[in-house]
């Protein structure tokens, strides 16, 4: 059996589930582990307690594990199962994520699976499917309708602009100084250029600062949804026409889920700056995504 934590933000728990849903589909026997929300102990390095938001969609359903299949992987999380896993390494089967893309997954069989694996390769081929089980609620806010019904009817482009946590000093080294003003400013003139009539709604969880940076005709500040309600941001970016994403997950599935058959998505060519660009790895593992540097470069 194959076990994926299911852990972190929404876009990650969506990344996770996506993964589960692929190794389904190769016919791999497959559990997802949702321990990580239900135990406090587990979350103590997060720089903000998560909540398991996956249950949100209407149509997600998925097999969760035992706390004995668990183990059966593991080893268990105790000291007990610690000292167990360096007296008999075969006992502690368990993976953890370094690269941005691991092929040899496809061939586990027996696994416990810790990553985010945001590469668009490793699911891109399912998506049809993805489409089919992440379907949003309807949201009781009937502004959400008629932002949905202005979206759809221009030549539509979500600007995702993530900011909050990522301004904190022990996030800034890690997020910063990549989807800089720069980068935006370069990923809307190049969206110009391909699309001259296109509207931008910006995205954002700092609504201050994009009123400040995104004034004029053409930008239309979204900012109908709070708190948990922000999970609605995302269906709103789905139904654009375009995307010019963050280095954030959550953009990254508002992108995945347009179902649009001419969108053009933008991203920044890397997510985090111990990250290194290589060209060559991240068009064949991002096919049809646009890539700009933090100068707002096409690259």
């Amino acid at each position: 059996m194959i076990i994926i934590q299911l852990a972190g933000g929404l876009g990650n728990q969506m990344q996770q589930y996506a993964l589960y849903q692929k190794l389904l589909s190769l016919g791999k026997k497959a559990k997802l582990d949702i321990s990580w929300f239900e135990e406090e102990e587990r979350q103590k390095n997060v720089y903000a307690r998560r909540q398991l938001e996956l249950n949100y969609f209407q149509n997600v359903e998925y097999e969760a594990c035992t706390e004995e299949e668990r183990k059966a992987l593991t080893g268990g999380d105790g000291l007990a199962g610690k000292i167990k896993g360096k007296l008999f390494p075969g006992t502690r089967k368990i993976f953890r994520e370094s690269e941005m893309y691991h092929p040899e997954i496809f061939d586990f069989e027996d696994k416990y699976m810790c990553g985010y694996f945001a590469c668009e390769k490793y699911y891109a081929d399912i998506m049809e499917i993805l489409w089919k089980q992440f379907v949003f609620p309807e949201s009781a806010n009937p502004e959400n309708k008629k932002m949905a019904e202005q979206i759809q009817s221009t030549e539509s482009v979500s600007v995702h602009v993530r900011r909050g946590d990522y301004l904190d000093a022990e996030n800034a080294a890690m997020f910063g100084n990549i989807c800089t003003e720069e980068y935006y400013e370069g990923a809307i003139r190049e969206m110009k250029q391909i699309c001259p009539s296109v509207h931008f709604f910006i995205f954002s969880d700092d609504i201050p600062y994009v009123k400040k940076m995104y004034r004029g005709e053409e930008f239309t500040v979204v900012d109908i949804n709070k708190g948990k309600d922000s999970f609605y941001d995302m269906w709103l970016m789905s139904r654009c026409r375009h995307n010019i994403c963050a280095n954030s997950t959550f953009s990254f599935w508002g992108a995945r889920l347009n179902q649009y058959k001419g969108k053009i998505v933008m991203r920044p060519s890397i997510h985090r700056s111990n990250q290194e660009f290589k060209p060559e790895q991240m068009h064949g593992l991002w096919k049809e995504w646009v890539l700009l540097n933090n100068r707002g470069d096409v690259v």
